[in-house]
């Protein structure tokens, strides 16, 4: 990229939600340009590749509601990219112990890592890697220019922002409330989240007894909510490891812990001791992951959140309307629309000002 990148739409974040939106935007014919702070895409659709296997770290399995979400599961099942892992999700709690519970649907994973789903959003699309945007602002010849932090300039009709509301709130304040308004920033400020901390674990292939579940949601431990049996996703059979996710509560305790070694072995002596399975204390790897905003404890009842500026800007996100991933791709969908229904009422505009001459 040159030092000065002229485009129609800068989509900032590479989750589900901004994929989703810049690929419904390429499609229809503009120009889109993501920019992406990692090196890979999915964001929250998280997989770590260790030890010669894929960790699901993040989303840990697709439960589709909507219509929509189900035919993209289905076109992913038919595309070999998702396959049913489950259609039981055991329940702990302190007083009763394990237990299956009485409704059950299928759940889909993807055999290669969670994060093929974002891979697969990706045909086409134009992405910047380890690019962190650090100023935006609007320039007097009517465009969004984008500094990153590498002191490269982006420049756009259009504006995404897909990330989380608390982080979209820090990198638009300097705009301020004068252009973006003040509803505006009250409803990114409205948006709060759950951390959470998740452990990566492998054991030997000696390990006995092994859970006789895939997945399993601790109803109400302080410390632990869930640990799925990683290494039944994969195609091939392998020594086993999990992943294992903490409480809100725990997560927020350790928000700002340097070193979270300790914090994970925690977490596996406790699941170890809750579920009978001593072994689990005891694991030949370990990666521990902090999701600061893991997922939204209180979401929009919009689907996307729109400024009132003179250029369109958007933002989207699983925070709009919803949680977890279908809840990223509906918002994406929607800032699509949105930020088309604009632009090309800006364009209507050109064109009623060029009458005059």
């Amino acid at each position: 990229m040159s030092n000065s990148h002229l485009t129609d739409i800068a989509v900032i974040g590479a989750g589900i939600s901004g994929l989703v939106c810049a690929q419904r935007l390429r499609q229809a014919g503009y120009g889109v340009l993501v920019v992406e702070k990692s090196r890979g895409v999915g964001g929250r659709v998280a997989t770590r590749r260790l030890q010669g296997t894929w960790a699901d770290h993040g989303a840990c399995y697709l439960k589709p509601k909507g219509e929509l979400f189900s035919k993209f599961v289905d076109l992913l099942q038919n595309r070999q990219i998702l396959k049913i892992w489950t259609d039981i999700v055991y329940e702990f709690s302190i007083t009763e112990g394990i237990s299956q519970p009485a409704n059950c649907s299928p759940r889909y994973v993807a055999p290669e890592g969670m994060s093929s789903i974002a891979k697969f959003l990706t045909p086409g699309l134009e992405i910047l890697f380890n690019q962190r945007v650090i100023k935006i602002n609007l320039t007097k010849e009517n465009a969004w220019c984008l500094t990153l932090d590498n002191n490269e300039q982006l420049n756009a009709k259009g504006l995404i922002v897909a990330i989380p509301a608390p982080q979209a709130g820090d990198l638009l304040a300097p705009l301020g409330k004068s252009l973006l308004g003040a509803d505006f920033f009250d409803s990114l400020h409205s948006v709060e989240f759950y951390p959470c901390i998740s452990v990566m674990a492998g054991f030997s292939p000696n390990s006995q007894p092994l859970p006789h579940w895939k997945a399993l949601t601790f109803n109400d431990h302080a410390d632990l909510a869930w640990i799925g049996f990683d290494s039944s996703k994969r195609p091939q059979s392998q020594p086993p490891h999990f992943v294992l996710q903490s409480s809100a509560k725990f997560a927020q305790q350790h928000l700002e812990t340097q070193d979270l070694q300790p914090v994970g072995n925690d977490m596996l002596q406790k699941a170890a001791e809750n579920l009978a399975l001593p072994w689990l204390e005891n694991p030949q790897w370990m990666q521990v992951h902090r999701w600061r905003y893991a997922f939204p404890r209180t979401p929009l009842d919009i689907p996307c959140l729109s400024a009132n500026t003179p250029l369109p800007l958007v933002c989207c996100g699983d925070w709009c309307g919803g949680n977890l991933v279908e809840g990223a791709m509906v918002s994406g969908l929607a800032a699509a629309a949105e930020i088309d229904q604009q632009l090309q009422h800006l364009l209507m505009e050109d064109v009623d000002f060029l009458r005059f001459f």
